[in-house]
């Protein structure tokens, strides 16, 4: 199977933002893990930020931490990510300010492949054109994703913001959406011209890598996805994968740890796969700092 290439990631995993996925009769396998103290623990759930009305009902284990957990934590807080606000607050982060055109910033070749896509799929290149690559890169991304049905009003965040507010449990966000759109917008011409030649690439071969990693996430497959949406973009594009990885898992371990002080009350904690997975992930770095952790999954046979 071909690698996700690191911007797809970036598209699919940081942001809350036909052909259609296969039915499935189970449930997706969870990448949760449980970090305990002497006496609390955090449950660390790997969400995939756009999924489909086929992706649920949720494991047995999902369920069950949930239940036991008084209070939830996302990267943002249900107030912000639901505020008709938000996508206001990015667009304005995305408007150029700085001279030249997007055609003259995209060149001859990356501007054809977007004027063909964006009349091929009714985007309003003119409207477009006011705005930065990184942000023309996620509407392109998002076209793509809802073609196969895939939903951010589906995604697992959403769906625990909404369980949470039923059950009356406390939530909370472990960063601003002025900080997660800082990231984005602190690209480099560079790197934002990448991320929209490799969204459209994506456009033009079809829908098999987006759908690679949908699977990947319902097998609970934390090796796959790893190298999916983070090793190459590491290898290949270090300081962004620092930017949006690295440096947000770090800036969320010190609240982690006050929760992980409390004498009672576990914490359910839903962020996207990629801030769990491999050396630079949560799971690792909590466990390095001494806490128990075990990985909760009656599906994977151990």
């Amino acid at each position: 199977m071909r690698m996700i290439r690191p911007f797809r990631a970036l598209a699919a995993a940081t942001l809350f933002l036909v052909a259609a996925l296969p039915a499935h009769a189970a449930p997706p396998v969870p990448l949760l893990w449980k970090v305990s103290d002497a006496d609390n623990s955090v449950y660390l759930l790997g969400s995939f930020h756009v999924l489909t009305a086929g992706d649920y009902p949720l494991a047995a284990d999902v369920d069950a931490a949930f239940a036991d957990a008084e209070s939830l934590a996302f990267e943002l807080s249900p107030e912000e990510a639901n505020s008709p606000a938000l996508a206001q607050q990015m667009t304005l982060a995305a408007v150029r300010r700085h001279p030249g055109s997007l055609r003259q910033d995209l060149g001859p070749e990356l501007w054809k492949r977007l004027d063909t896509y964006a009349a091929a799929n009714g985007l309003p290149l003119a409207q477009l054109s006011t705005l930065e690559p990184w942000y023309v890169a996620l509407a392109v991304s998002l076209v793509e994703m809802g073609k196969m049905g895939l939903d951010p009003a589906l995604g697992l965040d959403r769906h625990f913001m909404d369980a949470a507010a039923r059950a009356g449990k406390p939530v909370a966000g472990l960063e601003l959406a002025s900080e997660q759109i800082a990231v984005l917008a602190g690209m480099t011409p560079l790197e934002q011209k990448q991320m929209l030649a490799e969204a459209l690439g994506q456009a033009e071969e079809g829908p098999d890598e987006y759908r690679d990693m949908h699977e990947a996430w319902r097998a609970g497959d934390a090796e796959r996805l790893w190298t999916q949406m983070a090793a190459e973009m590491k290898r290949d594009y270090p300081a962004l994968y620092r930017r949006i990885n690295i440096e947000r898992n770090d800036a969320w371990i010190p609240e982690l740890e006050q929760r992980l002080a409390r004498k009672d009350g576990d914490t359910l904690v839903v962020v996207g796969a990629l801030h769990l997975l491999g050396e630079d992930g949560v799971v690792e770095k909590l466990r390095a700092r001494g806490y128990r952790v075990e990985r909760i999954c009656s599906a994977c046979g151990h």
